[in-house]
């Protein structure tokens, strides 16, 4: 985000009292908490990347998240580290209230030239009581199943950003000027200082686990940078993005060099006219991500602000378009790393914004922000607010394609079929499961709201040798529509459906293992319920 609130003033220190109830309110955020998606998720597993989709524990990962970047600053930023310096019931009453509304992944900024709360103040002096307030924002996401999304450094001039670099070098900063930072040629010493910081970060041992940040698995991924780009510098550049594409591949290169545990992205905006959203800044969405280094492709939609203007219906065309390029031309997740409106029904833009991002197939999201008081009126979103019922779905969702345990979905949105199918309905043609099948067996979980429905499907292994290549067989037994397919790949007939593998991802299921689908679908109400017959590549299987 352009325009992120500046740091407030040091706080005073708060009195016995209020450091009481700061504890007390943190214990019962703890406690009203419902369970979420990442509560129930492995955290000590490292997310990773399978094709375009994001994997954890050999299963495809999506995800629903928010901005917190303010937390870092958490504390009055002076005084004793522990007691003073960080406000460690903040953090965690915080926490326990993103992760109650839903929040699997928090994108947090880890950069501040500032002398309040600053990283690094000066050139390559890195402020221990910071990073030590930042370890503690680790150790608090991880105790509340929250992930984490922190970004290196800002392109924009909110906590110094690389105006800071640039003054170290004697160079001018303010933009468009500071586009010399990805030069080499005109400041050699912004990619040095650059790496320095990166590199301290990286190698860091957290003090309350004894854990490297490079091997951190609360860690979801890094960002290079909050929305860099390469503008005002050549007509050509504007289009093409040559000199921070070879920026992205060097400082990319680097940290995979330090850590290969860890997801990268670049943190752009996803500016374009071939998009129609923000015009040509020198950060091409498909150039950039192309990147050997880069692991995800990211977007930053602000649909009604003045320089956008766009409608609902544009701005879920542009959505889509972005996850299209995403998953068909550069071949990576998508992550809708910021969005959010104003003064306009913030739920009805959200809840049109998720539905198009969900049906296109989109990986990650996290809106811009989750505000712990009321600092910003016009993007911060507080606890209690009506759009926040609707992420709430959208998480629940997300989650239920994950296959995550106890996660209870809402039904997406979905406006049904206009015009309905001519003809007599296909009749059934799944043969019945044989007296004792054998080789495969399936589970189906069906979440049925009336007229519109959830189901999640398993399909396990039992026989002796893999199944190559696989395709699942199965009847309705009423009037129920496919609206959307994860994990699989739909034929619907009538009430017959066959759902198989992804091209070149899950195509084999090895004796012992299982492979995990889901779907949304429309129905009429009254008629829904389990298929009671299910064939794998044509041969029975059992019901689990």
């Amino acid at each position: 985000m352009r325009t992120s609130p500046h740091a407030a003033p040091p706080v005073r220190r708060a009195g016995p009292l209020a450091l009481l109830l700061a504890t007390v309110l943190a214990l019962v955020g703890l406690l009203v908490a419902r369970p979420t998606p990442a509560a129930a998720d492995s955290t000590d597993s490292f997310v990773t990347r399978c094709g375009i989709r994001f994997c954890l524990d050999g299963k495809e990962y999506y995800f629903a998240g928010a901005n917190a970047y303010d937390m870092f600053t958490f504390g009055a930023g002076s005084g004793d580290t522990e007691t003073q310096y960080m406000d460690k019931a903040r953090i965690d009453t915080h926490f326990a209230r993103m992760a109650a509304d839903g929040v699997d992944v928090a994108r947090v900024w880890m950069f501040s030239h500032e002398s309040w709360h600053g990283f690094e103040e000066r050139e390559g002096e890195f402020n221990e009581q910071q990073y030590a307030a930042f370890d503690y924002i680790i150790e608090s996401a991880k105790a509340h199943g929250l992930r984490l999304i922190p970004v290196f450094e800002n392109y924009w001039e909110a906590y110094g950003g690389i105006d800071t670099r640039l003054r170290w070098e004697g160079l001018s900063g303010g933009h468009p000027a500071r586009a010399a930072f990805f030069d080499k040629n005109r400041c050699p010493g912004c990619f040095t200082s650059y790496k320095n910081s990166v590199s301290y970060a990286l190698n860091r041992t957290n003090h309350y686990s004894g854990v490297k940040y490079k091997d951190e698995p609360t860690i979801f991924a890094w960002e290079l940078m909050n929305e860099p780009r390469y503008e005002g510098q050549s007509a050509a550049e504007n289009v093409d993005g040559t000199t921070l594409r070879a920026w992205v591949d060097e400082m990319g290169a680097f940290v995979k060099s330090i850590d290969p545990n860890h997801l990268l992205g670049a943190g752009i905006e996803g500016h374009g006219t071939k998009y129609g959203f923000g015009g040509d800044s020198g950060n091409p969405f498909v150039h950039i991500h192309k990147s050997p280094y880069i692991d995800f492709t990211s977007a930053h939609p602000y649909p009604t602000e003045h320089w956008a203007d766009l409608s609902i219906e544009e701005t879920k065309d542009l959505v889509r378009a972005w996850i299209r390029d995403s998953h068909e031309v550069v071949g990576k997740p998508f992550f809708m790393g910021e969005f959010n409106v104003h003064n306009v029904d913030r739920a009805l833009w959200w809840r049109e914004i998720y539905t198009a991002f969900e049906e296109a197939g989109g990986d990650g999201s996290a809106f811009w922000w989750y505000q712990d008081r009321n600092i910003d009126g016009k993007f911060g979103v507080s606890q209690g607010a009506p759009e926040l019922a609707v992420f709430r779905a959208h998480s629940d969702r997300m989650a239920a394609k994950s296959g995550l345990p106890g996660s209870t979905p809402s039904p997406t949105p979905t406006t049904p079929p206009t015009t309905e199918p001519t003809g007599p309905t296909t009749p059934p043609t799944t043969p019945p499961p044989t007296p004792a099948p054998a080789g495969c067996a399936v589970t189906y979980t069906l979440s049925d709201w009336g007229t519109s429905f959830n189901a999640s499907v398993t399909v396990r292994n039992t026989g002796g040798t893999p199944v190559e290549g696989w395709k699942l067989a199965f009847a309705f037994p009423g009037d129920q529509r496919i609206t959307q397919m994860w994990n699989a790949v739909p034929v619907q007939d009538g009430r017959n459906v066959t759902a198989g593998n992804p091209s070149g991802y899950n195509v084999t299921i090895v004796p012992g293992a299982s492979v995990n689908f889901g779907f949304n679908g429309t129905s009429t109400a009254g008629t829904n319920g389990a298929p009671t017959a299910f064939t794998l590549n044509g041969k029975a299987c059992a019901t689990a």
